[in-house]
């Protein structure tokens, strides 16, 4: 087989491996740059070569940095301060958070951007009335836009690499700003004024926070169709054994959330002794109800109204939470973290892809993004505030002091986006050097500092930049230019750009940005060459094509980051997502060619 042959499989393979959903993306980015290498198509030096690239280290430099500037406390002072400066109403309200979402996306990663406002929304929707439904989404949406009009995006870096392996200068940290702004600008007003119709009234927990009915929480989570109430049978096999011994869980899949003795609520605790006549209020699935091995332990009781009354007890809190990005706590069960014993806190349901997940969560491997319904006390808040992994959705962001080394982290990030603005062909270095100087004043240790980077990102970009090389070296870029031609060659140059943009777009949605543009990228700058365009302004349009991830939650992880606490599905983020995107791709193609000749 040819080397274009053997190169197009290869990203075939890959290609039905990330549509598939069968790997991540990462790992099949490393996978075809062995291919690409093992297969001779790549020398080592070239199949290695991502890993050595400017593109690289401007996004570790980056991802540090942004750490850094959090740390300092002046990112959440700013995003506080603009939410707060648009007011109360629905409509202000939105234009602040996408505003201040946007601003922190020009200087850092969108999730960290999102995550720093993430925290705070809920306390601010409540105290201004504004169900976090319709706050959430433009958040997320609000930092893919700044993405936009910034080089320190990863779609934008990695196009500004592709350039530079053609021969051709690569962008500058302000050359997306004249086409990036208004585009952010437009998506904003786009959300103020119809947008925000288009999203849910509320999310789920607001739904029951707001309700008068005390059982709406149940109704919501659909919970009450999995709540049953059972009294345990007088000197039956359950009567004076503790909970540990009992089996319900392990043997029944059997989630116990409270257990009654008279007017007491008992601890659910490992130790405590069922008695009989104690009154259990169990959540299982209908199946699961009442096993016949445990007829003769338990009575089915009436559904009552001590299942609604539990739940919001003056000793019991209802908690919000959804899993951080890069957490810990992700792939593992509730039963490998020992989360109940760990917080001294139950998880009652989890909600995943706009669906409640309410039985056998103990195995239930967590996900990135997941919003989880817990119960607990003070107490369980205040250990859970103490977990990097997890988000409280239920509070305001705690306000930071800003401390002398807090300034001079600002200052630091302040003169590294100055600096390689004035000497652009020294990017990456200047911008690894402001991470180092953070290291050296201390905002963070060399440990943080790794661990601020997100090495997926980091490996999946390395992985994939010479996929690049491959398609230049082979013919493929040319050959798939001559059929781009053949097709569209005679319709001009808009039509050319529209279909560039319309093909990222579409994949976009499906497969990672990166994955998308590392492919497109150098077919669009060769097809560009051929035809008298400019490839600088090609690449332009793929690299922002490549950020309108809006029409699916799988577009972007910021998407599916407030998918669970937002209660959306996919049919909100299409609802919403393609009228935006539409604006946004025939706003590009007005204002791409006035602000950077197309030929």
């Amino acid at each position: 087989m040819s080397q274009i042959g053997l190169t197009f499989l290869f990203l075939g393979i890959a290609a039905l491996l990330l549509l598939g959903n069968i790997l991540r993306a990462d790992i099949v980015a490393l996978m075809l740059m062995l291919a690409l290498g093992l297969s001779g198509i790549l020398s080592p030096q070239e199949a290695f070569s991502g890993f050595s690239r400017s593109a690289v280290i401007i996004m570790l430099s980056a991802f540090i940095l942004a750490e850094g500037l959090r740390r300092s406390g002046m990112t959440e002072r700013m995003g506080l301060f603009i939410i707060k400066l648009f007011g109360k109403g629905e409509r202000q309200l939105i234009f602040g958070v996408m505003t201040a979402s946007a601003v922190l996306s020009l200087f850092m990663n969108n999730i960290a951007a999102a995550s720093l406002l993430f925290p705070s929304l809920s306390g601010v929707a409540r105290r201004s009335k504004v169900p976090s439904s319709k706050l959430l989404m433009p958040l997320a949406f609000g930092t893919i836009l700044g993405g936009m009009a910034t080089l320190l995006t990863t779609t934008n870096i990695v196009v500004s690499g592709l350039l530079r392996d053609a021969k051709l200068p690569g962008f500058t940290l302000t050359e997306f700003a004249p086409i990036g702004l208004p585009l952010t600008l437009a998506g904003i007003l786009f959300m103020v004024f119809w947008g925000r119709k288009l999203l849910p009234d509320q999310s789920p927990a607001q739904r029951h926070e707001e309700s008068e009915e005390s059982d709406d929480l149940l109704n919501t989570y659909q919970l009450s169709e999995r709540l049953v109430r059972a009294k345990i049978c007088k000197d039956g096999s359950l009567d004076g054994i503790t909970l540990e011994k009992s089996g319900l869980r392990e043997e029944h899949h059997l989630n116990l959330i409270a257990i009654q003795r008279g007017r007491s609520t008992l601890p659910i605790e490992a130790k405590t002794i069922l008695k009989g006549k104690d009154i259990l209020l169990i959540m299982a699935r209908p199946e699961d109800s009442m096993p016949e091995s445990l007829k003769d332990m338990l009575e089915v009781l009436p559904s009552g109204e001590w299942q609604q009354d539990y739940l919001s007890t003056p000793d019991m809190k209802l908690i919000e939470a959804a899993i951080a990005p890069r957490s810990h706590l992700a792939s593992q069960t509730l039963q490998e973290i020992r989360f109940e014993q760990k917080f001294g806190a139950k998880v009652l349901a989890v909600w995943r892809r706009g669906h409640s997940i309410r039985t056998r969560l103990e195995d239930l491997p967590l996900e990135f993004g997941d919003g989880l319904l817990l119960q607990g006390t003070e107490k369980s808040l205040s250990l859970l505030r103490t977990e990097p992994g997890l988000i409280l959705l239920a509070e305001s962001a705690p306000s930071t002091r800003m401390t002398l080394r807090g300034w001079l982290t600002t200052l630091i990030m302040a003169a590294s986006l100055t600096l390689a603005i004035i000497f652009p062909n020294l990017i990456a270095e200047i911008m690894l050097s402001g991470a180092v100087a953070m290291v050296l004043i201390r905002t963070m240790n060399m440990d943080q500092a790794y661990r601020a980077i997100d090495w997926r990102s980091l490996f999946l970009v390395a992985g994939m930049l010479p996929v690049g090389v491959a398609l230049n070296k082979t013919g493929a870029s040319t050959m798939f230019a001559n059929t781009i031609l053949s097709s569209l060659g005679g319709a001009g140059h808009l039509v050319l750009l529209a279909g560039f943009v319309l093909l990222t777009v579409a994949l976009t949605q499906i497969i990672n940005g990166v994955a998308a543009v590392t492919v497109i990228a150098p077919i669009a700058i060769v097809t560009a060459q051929k035809v008298g365009m400019e490839p600088r302004s090609v690449a332009m349009a793929v690299a922002i094509a490549s950020s309108m991830a809006f029409m699916s939650p799988l577009g972007h992880a910021v998407n599916v980051m407030v998918m669970g606490a937002g209660g959306y599905t996919f049919r909100n983020y299409a609802r919403v997502g393609i009228p935006l995107t539409i604006l946004l791709v025939v706003i590009l193609l007005i204002i791409l060619p006035l602000v950077m000749p197309i030929g």
